[in-house]
């Protein structure tokens, strides 16, 4: 049969069995129907074989039994899986609430983000019909005061008027898109601080809630409703438990009992227990968080009014980071309310769960049974075998751990929920494991046990006890996600439990003590002379090698390679050779020495010239 063959009878069955429960006056929600399907075809008496292919008449038998367990009332499993289903439907951590939360808030304000932020006005009654919009855009992010008081919107505009007056607009609307968002949210938190300190100065605020104090009186409220849960799911669980080990010791309380459904009660109170444990972790770190916000803010309080006084003109850059502080840790506070008024609402809506346990033992019937049974807590149980340990040398193949070997304990996952590994397959029951005995490591997977005895049974061979602990949630659903057995039935994981997969398999960190020594100097020291660090040194001795003294570097640059790539080219100078072809000589000659006389005249009218030639001869050179 393929696949989608199968889905589509898997869908034909959870329809017809809605419609049964329609005509028995009923509701019922398909995620309860398909798991309930999912059960009954797990469940070995019912004797439906998944690998292979269902008749009409499986099918019809198939929708039969899916409707007699829905019907039934009384049986404490479909309570457990009814909660199950409830629980992995709303549940959210921290983050995924507050995530939830934001984008829930993004979608309402988008449509007044959008128009503002999408306006063009041009005259004066365009803008302050917008800058109306923009007072109601901070009113409806800071959840402080309702948009039709008017006493609240006078005095969020006039805290806006403050840091963002109407002459901005101007400015403001020829910002982009993406930067008007982001001045929308910082003059949101703006006007939020300021209001915030104004309801503190006495000057405002009036609509505004304590939400410090408030969240001081629900916190112990919510804590204290939880704890009573707690303390009766751990009465009755040990109650239930000291039961079923009396009926495996006495066989006349066997047949007394065996008419009550004790294990389902078990199983019941103990998934009640483990979500109101879920719970009260969340609101405790409420709590803590609450505290740590609580003292920042009235610190950031303090240090404002230092700042401001009684200044007339104060710098925005002093004052302004503070505004934004005050908002954001009132926000925080705004966060913690809705996340506490969530957990609230899920202790209270877990609690019709678990009222099948007084209806199927009412006091009285519970004490005349508990008669002659010594009932024993959790506590009282691992105190009993703390000073028992598993002897590591009996065991060669098997891996043990203890919790003072492991640096990460606190955060390794043990199986079954941290119950007895040895108990769920044998016996049916619900110990508490006690780490303290020794911590079996099996195929990277972690299991503890309630007794030295249990552990070395159990040791003996793993896998045949896990198989049992399998058979075991296969008769009863409700053990699949109280003992987190999602990894033997991967197809009825929750979607939160599949999210977290990843996380299920954190592998023990173990610590020993420890040293090593290694050798001052192992290799002989190697000392290379030509080294050098200088990096001018190594760039003279390349120009050295190079002989670039006396070279010369041409570039040049063509059409063709502009705006490419750099071209250079390296050539040598030409040498300079000189030739001589000819002897210069030379000879020397009298120098020629005349005179002339008389050239100024004389007494006498007629002038006469006298030409001296004192030339020597050639041959007296």
């Amino acid at each position: 049969m393929s696949r989608d063959q199968t889905e589509s009878i898997i869908k034909q069955i959870i329809r017809e069995v809605g419609q049964e429960h329609e005509a028995q006056g009923q509701t019922v929600s398909e995620t309860l129907v398909a798991f309930m399907v999912k059960a009954v075809v797990l469940d070995p008496r019912n004797d439906f074989h998944v690998d292979q292919i269902l008749t009409k008449q499986d099918v019809q038998n198939l929708i039969q039994l899916c409707v007699t367990r829905l019907l039934d009332t009384t049986n404490p499993s479909l309570s457990t899986i009814k909660m199950q289903v409830y629980f992995d439907m709303n549940y959210a951590n921290r983050a995924e609430l507050l995530s939830e939360q934001h984008r829930v808030l993004e979608g309402r304000l988008a449509p007044v983000v959008r128009d503002i932020t999408d306006s063009r006005p041009h005259v004066q009654e365009e803008m302050e019909n917008v800058y109306r919009k923009i007072v109601s855009y901070v009113l409806l992010r800071s959840g402080l005061g309702s948009p039709t008081d008017i006493e609240v919107v006078r005095e969020v505009t006039a805290a806006l008027q403050s840091v963002f007056p109407q002459t901005e607009m101007i400015t403001f609307i020829s910002l982009s898109k993406k930067n008007k968002e982001q001045q929308l949210k910082t003059l949101a938190m703006l006007v939020t601080g300021i209001r915030l300190y104004n309801k503190a100065c006495g000057k405002g605020g009036s609509s505004i809630d304590d939400l410090p104090a408030i969240l001081k009186e629900a916190i112990p409220s919510a804590t204290q409703t939880v704890d009573e849960g707690l303390n009766t799911c751990h009465v009755l669980a040990h109650q239930y438990t000291a039961l079923l080990e009396s009926m495996q010791e006495d066989l006349r309380r066997y047949t007394r009992l065996s008419s009550f459904k004790l294990k389902e009660a078990l199983f019941n109170v103990r998934q009640y227990e483990a979500f109101l444990c879920i719970l009260l972790s969340d609101v405790i770190t409420s709590a803590q968080e609450v505290e740590k916000m609580d003292v920042q803010f009235a610190a950031t309080m303090e240090q404002l009014k230092k700042t401001v006084q009684n200044k007339i003109s104060i710098d925005t850059k002093e004052v302004f980071p503070l505004f934004v502080t005050l908002s954001n840790l009132w926000t925080g506070f705004q966060d913690e309310l809705l996340l506490l008024s969530f957990l609230t609402n899920m202790t209270n809506n877990l609690q019709p769960f678990s009222e099948i346990q007084s209806q199927l033992f009412p006091e009285e019937v519970l004490t005349s049974l508990l008669e002659g049974v010594t009932v024993k807590s959790d506590e009282e149980r691992i105190r009993e075998t703390m000073g028992t340990r598993v002897n590591v040398s009996d065991f060669k193949d098997q891996e043990w751990l203890f919790p003072e070997t492991i640096d990460n304990f606190d955060q390794l996952l043990i199986q079954y929920h941290g119950f007895c590994a040895h108990a769920i397959g044998v016996k049916g029951l619900t110990l508490p494991g006690n780490p303290a005995i020794g911590i079996l490591k099996h195929k990277e997977r972690c299991y503890v046990f309630s007794s030295k005895e249990a552990a070395y049974i159990f040791a003996q061979d793993p896998d045949k006890f896990i198989q049992l602990n399998v058979e075991k949630a296969r008769e009863h659903a409700e053990l699949i996600q109280l003992l987190e057995l999602h990894h033997q039935f991967e197809y009825l994981a929750p979607y939160a439990q599949a999210r977290n997969a990843d996380k299920r398999l954190m592998k023990p960190t173990t610590k020993c003590d420890s040293s090593t020594q290694t050798d001052t100097h192992i290799l002989p020291p190697t000392i290379v002379t030509s080294y050098e660090w200088n990096e001018w040194e190594l760039r003279r001795k390349a120009i050295k090698l190079a002989n670039l003294r006396r070279k010369l570097t041409h570039a040049m640059q063509t059409d063709l390679s502009h705006i490419r790539r750099d071209n250079s080219t390296q050539v040598y100078l030409p040498k300079g050779v000189s030739t001589q072809t000819k002897r210069d000589n030379s000879s020397n000659v009298p120098r020629p020495q005349i005179f002339l006389e008389g050239l100024r005249g004389g007494s006498s009218p007629t002038t006469h010239m006298v030409k001296v030639d004192l030339t020597r001869p050639v041959d007296e050179t």
